[in-house]
Order: structure tokens, then C-alpha cells, then sequence
């Protein structure tokens, strides 16, 4: 080859790399800062996010000691953020997992047996699409009290009729394609048909469908911490801190502003890469 091929070669790669926008690098960037704060805020807290202060009680963010001021009892508000991001992701990681995986074998079984088992998963998905999951989980936390391990697994039974559809329809087209028939042919089993051939192909829409949970799961928590009814103390989360700002909105705003921006933010950084991801790989979309 010359070195004209080659650079016409060289540039058309360059020209084949999707072009990432200025406002998903920059949700990418805050997710990724996000999770770094969450993987390290015990070493990074300036102070126990338990740890009060009385003389420094409502004191304003940008004095020395504390950059972000403190509460209503003189906690660090820098460090009760970063645990409280720790713990609000923690719990939309846990449950936007169960959530997938839950709807996605729910989606498969409805699609490999058809008839009585698809419409009771249907029915289960037209149930929990109408019923208010607000008003599910307020009855649940306060029937059977709150912990860390009942609020994530709660909140994995929201949205898994989303994936189980998604699943159920892509899984049937598949079926009625070559590949999955011809798999089947050489004598694979259900589980590796779709566990191995047809999960890789619908993956890409799954995980568009995951990023628009995400946020939803993150809201929900929120508000339900500020309700009273999700992570309790002195365990903290963003809408924990939001909750217990409110009180102090006019004398000492950044103690629910902090959390609040940093809930909005987050939440619409997800949104932006997801609605990237369903131009990227959406093929109706192309």
C-alpha cells in the first residue's frame, strides 16, 4: 500500500468514531465522579458524618473547618454528602439490578412458554404497571419497618415490567429468526439459547431501558427518605438530608440545597447518556 492509502485508511477510522457530545461527556464526567466520591468518601470525609459540633451549629459553607457549613447540630455537611451519595447510589445500583434481572427472566419465561405462563407474567406486568408503586412501598416500609436490605429490594420490584416486555417481545422476534432456530438445531439448551445467543442481541436495548430507571430509582428513594420512610438514622442519603433541611430552608439553605443539586444533577446526567445511548444503538433511530 502507499502512504496516501494508508492515510485515507487512517482517516476514515477516525471518521468512523462516534462523536461524543460536549453534554454527555459532561454527565459522563459527573457519573464518574460520583462513583469515584461513593468508592472513597471514608477516606475522603473530613469528618464522622455522625460527628456534631455544637459550636458550630448552622455555621455558613466557606469558613475553613467546614466548606460546605454545617446543620442543625453541627455535622459536617460536606461529609454527610458524600456518605449520603454512597448510600443513595448504593441503593439505585441494588435495585436497578433486580430490577433487570428480575423483568428479563420474567420476559424469557413468557416468551419460551407461551400461553398460560405468558399471560399471568402479563397480567403481573399490567398489575404492577397500575398500581401507584409510591403508594406500594409507603404500605410495605410501614407494615414491615425500615432497613437498608428491605428499602433495596423494594425498590427492585419497581420498573421490572418495563424490561419483562422488552424481553417477552425481542425474545419472541428472535425466536423467529435463523440463529436462534439453528442453535437450537445443535442441541442447546433453553437457558444457553437465551442466556448466550439471544440476551447478547437485545442487551444494547436493555441497557437504554436501564438508564431511564436509573433516575427514577434514585427520585424514588428520595423521596421516600423524605417522607421518613426510607433510610433512617443516623445511617444518611440525599433525600434524607433533604428531608431534615426543609426546616431550616430560610435560616440555613445550603443544608437541603447540596443534596438537592447534587440529586438533580445526577439524575439528569443518566438521562442525557441514556438518551445518547438509545440514538447510538437504537437501529430504528439510525
Amino acid at each position: 500500500m502507499t502512504d496516501a492509502t494508508l492515510k485515507d485508511i487512517a482517516a476514515g477510522r477516525r471518521l468512523a468514531l462516534p462523536k461524543i457530545p460536549v453534554s454527555v461527556a459532561i454527565a459522563a464526567s459527573w457519573i464518574i465522579a460520583m462513583l469515584l466520591l461513593a468508592i472513597f468518601a471514608e477516606k475522603i470525609t473530613p469528618y464522622g458524618f455522625t460527628q456534631l459540633d455544637l459550636r458550630n451549629r448552622l455555621a455558613a459553607p466557606g469558613n475553613a473547618a467546614h466548606w460546605l457549613g454545617t446543620d442543625e447540630l453541627g455535622r459536617d455537611v460536606l461529609s454527610r454528602l458524600l456518605v449520603s451519595i454512597r448510600i443513595s447510589l448504593l441503593i439505585a445500583f441494588g435495585a436497578t439490578a433486580i430490577s433487570t434481572v428480575v423483568g428479563t427472566l420474567l420476559g424469557f419465561l413468557a416468551a419460551h412458554f407461551r400461553g398460560i405462563v405468558e399471560q399471568f407474567v402479563l397480567m403481573l406486568a399490567d398489575f404492577q404497571a397500575s398500581m401507584p408503586f409510591l403508594i406500594l412501598a409507603l404500605a410495605v416500609l410501614a407494615f414491615f419497618g425500615n432497613s437498608l436490605t428491605l428499602l433495596v429490594g423494594l425498590m427492585g420490584l419497581f420498573g421490572w415490567e418495563r424490561y419483562a416486555r422488552i424481553a417477552r417481545g425481542l425474545a419472541i422476534s428472535a425466536n423467529a429468526q435463523g440463529y436462534a432456530a439453528a442453535v437450537r438445531q445443535l442441541g442447546a439448551t433453553p437457558s444457553r439459547v437465551y442466556l448466550r445467543h439471544i440476551l447478547p442481541n437485545i442487551a444494547s436495548t436493555l441497557i437504554v431501558s436501564t438508564t431511564l430507571v436509573f433516575p427514577e430509582v434514585i427520585l424514588l428513594e428520595s423521596g421516600l427518605s423524605f417522607l421518613g420512610l426510607g433510610v433512617q438514622p443516623p445511617m444518611t442519603s440525599l433525600g434524607n438530608m433533604v428531608g431534615y433541611g426543609r426546616e431550616y430552608l430560610t435560616r440555613a439553605p445550603w443544608i437541603m440545597l447540596a443534596p438537592a443539586a447534587t440529586i438533580v444533577v445526577t439524575t439528569l446526567s443518566v438521562s442525557v447518556i441514556g438518551d445518547w445511548l438509545r440514538d447510538r444503538l437504537d437501529p430504528t433511530l439510525q
